[in-house]
């Protein structure tokens, strides 16, 4: 048998991982260095085209609500496969959309920077931006506690998640996961409007973040050198948050830094009681900047073993008999 046939059907993809392992490090480099612009962001696009269509889409049912996520999640994916046709330039830029960890901590920065200088006002208009909660009423406390919980999920929603997907499925996998992480930030609500349309979108985006919000407590665990610290409190509380997948990761931190989260949260469309996550206090402006550090290192973490798993992939199949 001529093994040159078989050799030349695992050319192909292994060409693709090759080029999304270099796209990956190209994007998150890219993301390092300049953030998230400030107009023309392709993920505010890609959300002004959902609101846009959810006007004449919207029907209080889930199986509209299904047929919603269904097709904005396959325009993410469709438009990572054109991506992914440009080579490496291609998903670099897949990766630049999709992450968001280096705004999340330069904000997380300025947030205690306005603390420190006595700023509460300028503190508050900054975590309103990283949080969906009413924050008009918060506290120094309450904009601490809001900012670490925002820094905790965020880390794996806009940083290890979609690294996670990169090096699982490259640009197709990122922008596939951005899409849905979108569509839940925008309709996965338990609101009267949404409790049933975005039904959908919310346990999608529960289902892709399960596997990066426990690799997230993991890293957290290691990098902050407090494992037991960690696993105690996830173990012990993680279970009691809404989300399940929020709750890991908040939990994580909170054990990692040594302090409480959760509380009373107020939103538009009511109160909610979180359940206390960890032993210690409330935090304080250095525990959000303890947070964002740990957050950084979260970060570069996952972006070495996402590079490496995806170059590691190729690797294997060139190798193939």
């Amino acid at each position: 048998m001529n093994n040159d046939h078989i050799g030349d059907r695992y050319d192909h993809p292994m060409r693709h991982r090759t080029a999304d392992a270099v796209g990956l490090a190209a994007g998150t480099l890219t993301d390092a260095v300049f953030a998230d612009p400030q107009r023309g962001h392709p993920v505010a696009l890609f959300g002004r085209g959902v609101a846009t269509s959810q006007e004449s889409f919207y029907r209080d049912d889930r199986a509209r609500g299904a047929m919603f996520a269904g097709w904005w999640i396959g325009v993410g994916i469709l438009s990572g496969v054109l991506a992914r046709r440009l080579g490496p330039a291609g998903t670099a830029a897949a990766a630049f959309s999709a992450l968001g960890g280096t705004s999340l901590c330069r904000i997380g920065d300025e947030i205690a920077d306005a603390l420190d200088s006595g700023d509460v006002d300028g503190a508050r208009a900054l975590v309103a931006g990283l949080v969906g909660r009413d924050t008009t009423q918060l506290d120094e406390a309450g904009i601490c506690r809001a900012a670490v919980e925002s820094i905790a999920e965020n880390t794996s929603d806009a940083a290890v998640a979609p690294l996670f997907w990169g090096a699982v499925a490259g640009a197709p996998g990122l922008l596939g996961y951005r899409a849905a992480n979108t569509l839940d930030a925008m309709v996965g609500y338990r609101s009267d409007k949404y409790l049933q349309f975005g039904w959908a979108s919310a346990r999608l985006d529960d289902i892709a973040n399960y596997a990066p919000a426990r690799a997230t407590a993991l890293l957290v665990g290691a990098l902050s050198g407090r494992p037991r610290e960690v696993w105690t409190a996830v173990r012990r509380d993680a279970g009691l948050h809404p989300s399940p997948n929020a709750g890991v990761v908040e939990a994580a931190f909170a054990g990692a830094l040594r302090i409480g989260l959760g509380g009373q949260t107020v939103y538009a469309h009511g109160v909610e009681e979180r359940p206390r996550l960890g032993d210690g206090p409330a935090p304080l402006a250095a525990d959000l900047r303890s947070a964002v550090t740990l957050s950084r290192h979260v970060q570069r973490a996952t972006a070495l073993a996402a590079v490496a798993a995806r170059t590691m992939t190729g690797e294997r199949r060139r190798h193939l008999p």
